[in-house]
């Protein structure tokens, strides 16, 4: 398995798109660099309403619409860290450390939120859940901050570790050694990468927590709800933070300076692996050039290709996804029962990787292609669980009933990544009236005069869509070599598939569009 991960900087926003062997598994997008109401930010709100009949409060964060908290959300230690908090709000709690610090007592399982909660009180939580639909950020008050071993968990003396890690041996270091070095107060969960690593690792890790909680105190020091107090890192480092691994193998990015950022973090979590951060500056965009246009086109839209023929339909509702599997024109030589196991098979993987792609949580229903021998139906459980074993949201994967429907439930912490792939009809625009489109490569060439004969523009380069770039370059004497014995000048033509068929903008050297 190869990682390998797209970073493409622009000036509306940050794109990442993380590929597994050429494949595309995960897309994000930050605007402006900042993404509020993330999950893991931490902010002091006020308490809108308790709901006993909820045993929930709403809570204001300053989003739009209150943040919801369940009880038993609040986490045990619930009572010591609204001392904490409020303490720092009145200027009585003057360091962050908590060595002398006298917790409360837990609070109990089965209590109600009127007991503990009140209205129009001042609250520290974190977002566990961000907004989607119409609904506000889900909220817990057990605040935890990760690194990239290890989770601090304030308030608790508890060690925890990864039941991932099996060995006994290596547990039983790893208990003693953080046993040795946390903070009084102050719980940890060490996670699975944490699995051989020395201790000078793990305490540099305990040490920017323990940084990272200092801040959060230091911010809250005077702070007026809603305000955000500590805000979790961009979702490039998070990814880095929690994937990065010997199978990491590229960084491209298209920004020099969040190059060189990029580098400095990765030689702070990985020493001697940032030579894999590599600044791209090619002519293309840095998405065209690693397929990543190509992909999202394909499996963003209602209709999800299979390289065998088949297909998937994928559609949205209110209360769950539904999956239908056609196998298309696929025809198998070993009769429909085999032929039905390969295309079922093939789309369980597709699906496991469309479902991490789009970050589709809730309910998810799949209706496979019939299959009447119960070996067959096994098989296709054990491969959509062996397919999903990478996924990191927390997971439920039903065998297939007798409908041979697939019920899958996958945790939802932030909306779904959904891209619109539907494009307008390049001749009408969408008005039903077809005007005369053949005049458009017309347009382009007599912009293109403008921008040299009267613009003195030097160095021109044309960005349209893949079909038009054959157009503009195909044969001996092109367009393209035309423009060369005109101008004197060579004009770069290249495709860019992110362009629908009737758009084109010319760009300069320093890939900066030049405007008409």
């Amino acid at each position: 398995m190869s990682l390998e991960l797209i970073v493409d900087s622009r000036k509306e926003g940050i794109s990442i798109a993380l590929l597994n062997d050429g494949k595309l598994i995960e897309l994000h997008k930050e605007q402006d660099g900042i993404n509020e109401f993330a999950v893991g930010d931490i902010y002091l709100g006020k308490v809108r309403k308790v709901v006993p009949s909820l045993n929930a409060s709403f809570v204001d964060v300053g989003y739009e619409k209150d943040a919801f908290l369940h009880y038993l959300d609040l986490g045990p230690q619930f009572n010591s860290l609204n001392k904490f908090s409020r303490n720092t709000l009145r200027g009585k709690q003057n360091v962050a450390d908590l060595l002398y610090f006298k917790g409360e007592k837990d609070i109990p399982k089965d209590g109600k939120i009127k007991d503990v909660v009140s209205s129009s009180a001042p609250i520290l939580v974190q977002v566990a859940k961000e907004p989607i639909s119409s609904k506000g950020p889900r909220l817990c008050a057990e605040i935890t901050l990760a690194g990239r071993y290890l989770v601090l968990v304030p308030f608790s003396n508890k060690v925890s570790i990864s039941q991932k890690i099996k060995n006994n041996e290596e547990r039983s270091r790893l208990k003693e050694v953080m046993n040795s070095i946390k903070p009084k107060n102050f719980g940890v969960i060490i996670r699975t990468v944490a699995e051989g690593k020395k201790i000078e690792l793990l305490d540099q890790d305990l040490k920017n927590l323990v940084g990272k909680w200092k801040k959060m105190h230091e911010n809250l020091k005077g702070a007026k709800p809603p305000f955000r107090v500590l805000g979790e890192i961009d979702k490039t480092s998070s990814i880095l933070r929690d994937l990065l691994n010997a199978e990491f193998t590229n960084i491209h990015v298209n920004d020099a300076e969040l190059a060189e950022n990029l580098k400095e973090y990765v030689s702070g979590i990985a020493p001697g692996r940032e030579k894999i951060v590599r600044q791209y500056d090619g002519k293309l965009e840095v998405f065209e050039k690693f397929g990543v246009n190509k992909q999202i086109k394909s499996l963003f839209g209602k209709k999800v290709p299979l390289p065998s023929g088949g297909y998937l339909i994928i559609e949205h509702t209110e209360a769950m996804h539904v999956v239908d599997v056609n196998s298309g024109n696929r025809k198998g030589a070993d009769g429909q029962e085999s032929n039905a196991l390969a295309t079922n098979i093939e789309a369980a993987e597709e699906i496991a990787r469309v479902l991490q792609l789009r970050d589709m949580g809730g309910i998810v229903c799949i209706d496979f292609i019939d299959m009447h021998d119960r070996a067959n139906n096994k098989a296709l459980h054990d491969v959509l669980k062996k397919a999903m074993s990478n996924d990191r949201a927390k997971h439920n994967i039903l065998p297939p009933s007798k409908f041979g429907v697939v019920e899958i439930t996958r945790q939802r912490v932030r909306p779904e990544t959904d891209i619109n792939t539907s494009e307008k009809c390049p001749t009408c625009n969408g008005t039903g009236e077809v005007q005369a489109s053949i005049l458009f490569a017309e347009e382009i060439m007599n912009n293109l005069e403008y921008l040299v004969t009267q613009r003195n523009e030097k160095d021109i380069s044309l960005l349209v869509h893949p079909y038009l770039e054959s157009f503009f370059k195909k044969g001996l004497f092109s367009h393209q070599m035309k423009w060369f014995f005109k101008y004197k000048k060579w004009i770069s033509v290249r495709g860019n598939s992110a362009n629908h068929l009737l758009q084109y903008s010319f760009v300069n050297k320093n890939k900066e569009e030049i405007t008409l």
